[in-house]
């Protein structure tokens, strides 16, 4: 009803008005980008098969979305603070659907890396800004509690729905129509915004420092380059260079957020032990997470030859069962402990993973299915709850800078393990004997090698075939025993760096 939020409102504890279906525009941003990022995965093989990248380039398609917002979720979260998170949230939805148009006619990897990097920009707006409405918008910790659970719940729909649409679209249209599914969410999410989502901001913003916007872009992707190019090819002097750079940005970034009276960030954020543990957890959760997960559906396609509908379908138990722990995780954490539903959930996510170390080109999918309803259930579970925590030890002036860290941890987590898990994956995979003959081109991704087998006679593809798609499954297996064994040490140590968090309670005299 009211169309900005005031800190010093004494009515503060009422429930808002329109809470609830304003909620249902966020969701929708936060379907936006979890529909995105779930059907490139599909899509992968067939932007191979077109584009013809090479092995890094692919990589790079991957991840440089994670790379530029990773960069700028703290700079974009700060700018909500200062000029409000409705604002931001529509002007950056609008952004995202005209750059998803650029996605889908990118006609050269290059082309395609940049489209993906601009996207990075755009969807750097959104997530900080649900959370910190949310936070905004309910005053109730119970209440918010659930409605961070339906926000949660929504991204995991989302990496059910984006699947099955996008194997949908693969089947019927060319790989570019999986972006623009993109256009009608955008549609609906800034024609609803504008409507019924409340405008909120802090009371004393202070300027927006673009040297610490600077500081945080140039410090995060040198970092994140440099980890990735030296698990690529190893150490170089320019990789060396990127990530002293990189470092040193990061590092005049903290000290310059230290001493701005109204900094982009408050480090002191991270003096509550809540905070700084569920951040930390939510970064290594990704971590351990992201390389087999972006591998998946080109081992369900290329190796098990699924067809793109039913590979988006084979991965909807993991979505399913996020959806389910994410409704239940705020009241199971009040019910229990916030450290024993966080670490159960991590560490169920690693033994999941631990039984993907098995995964054989014949793996049956009882065993692949039931693998991925845990990695669900444990991810709804942790997500949500640490989201809780985030947002539940911050100030409501400063939501969207915490909501953006929340982000950022999550985005970063992604491009590493993205890179990390990923080039373990592509060196398993390179060094794998072929039959003479077989185009260097086959070794740089196991979509290359589908292609060039189309060329050989029937004996040598065969040959080529098996000898790539079993390079490409212990590569596989060799990232899920990384991912296993970082979610497993995570669990441990949330365990003790959580092990005084409760979520908030409301209060006796709470009206509804």
């Amino acid at each position: 009803m009211t169309s900005a939020l005031r800190p010093a409102d004494p009515t503060e504890a009422a429930p808002r008005p329109g809470r609830w279906l304003a909620l249902s525009v966020l969701v929708l941003a936060v379907l936006l980008v979890a529909v995105d990022a779930t059907v490139l995965g599909l899509a992968t093989p067939y932007i191979s098969e077109d584009l013809r990248p090479s092995g890094t380039q692919l990589l790079w398609i991957g991840d440089v979305y994670s790379f530029v917002i990773a960069g700028l979720l703290v700079s974009m979260g700060s700018l909500g603070d200062r000029i409000g998170r409705k604002r931001v949230l529509l002007v950056g939805a609008t952004a995202f659907g005209a750059i998803s148009v650029l996605n889908a006619y990118a006609s050269t990897p290059e082309l395609m890396i940049l489209a993906r990097a601009l996207l990075g920009v755009a969807g750097a707006t959104l997530m900080p800004a649900t959370l910190a409405l949310i936070r905004n918008l309910f005053h109730d910790p119970r209440e918010r509690s659930l409605a961070v659970g339906i926000w949660g719940a929504t991204a995991s729909a989302g990496t059910a729905v984006g699947p099955i649409v996008g194997g949908f679209l693969l089947e019927h249209f060319w790989w570019g129509s999986v972006f623009l599914i993109n256009l009608p969410v955008m549609a609906v999410l800034v024609v609803v915004g504008v409507k019924f989502l409340p405008e909120s901001k802090s009371a004393h913003p202070g300027p927006w420092d673009m040297t610490s916007v600077a500081l945080s872009l140039v410090g995060m992707i040198g970092v994140v380059y440099a980890v990735k190019e030296a698990a690529t090819h190893g150490f170089s002097w320019p990789t060396l260079g990127a990530g002293v750079l990189g470092a040193a940005a990061l590092y005049w970034f903290i000290r310059r957020q230290l001493t701005l009276p109204t900094p982009l960030l408050d480090m002191r954020l991270f003096r509550n032990r809540g905070f700084s543990g569920a951040v930390l957890a939510d970064l290594l959760t990704i971590f351990g997470l992201a390389g087999l997960v972006f591998f998946l559906s080109q081992f369900l396609q290329l190796v098990q030859g699924r067809g793109p509908l039913e590979a988006g379908l084979a991965e909807l138990p993991a979505a399913v069962g996020a959806v389910v722990a994410g409704l239940l995780a705020g009241r199971a954490a009040r019910r229990f402990s916030v450290r024993s539903v966080v670490s159960g959930g991590l560490a169920a996510i690693g033994l999941a993973l631990a039984v993907l170390t098995t995964l054989d080109r014949s793996t049956g999918y009882p065993l692949l299915g039931a693998a991925l309803l845990v990695v669900g259930v444990g991810a709804g579970l942790s997500f949500t709850v640490t989201a809780d925590v985030i947002l539940s030890s911050v100030p409501k002036d400063q939501a969207g800078s915490a909501s953006a860290v929340s982000e950022t941890a999550y985005e970063l987590g992604a491009a590493l393990g993205i890179a990390v898990l990923g080039s373990i994956v592509t060196a398993a995979y390179r060094g794998f004997p072929s039959p003479p003959g077989t185009p260097e081109s086959a070794h740089e991704s196991l979509g290359a090698a589908t292609e060039a087998a189309s060329t050989l006679p029937p004996s040598k593809a065969e040959a080529l075939l098996t000898a790539a798609q079993t390079a490409f499954t212990h590569g596989l297996t060799l990232a899920a025993t990384a991912g296993a064994a970082t979610l497993l040490t995570t669990a441990t140590a949330a365990w003790y760096l959580l092990r005084t968090q409760h979520l908030e309670e409301s209060p006796p005299k709470s009206t509804s």
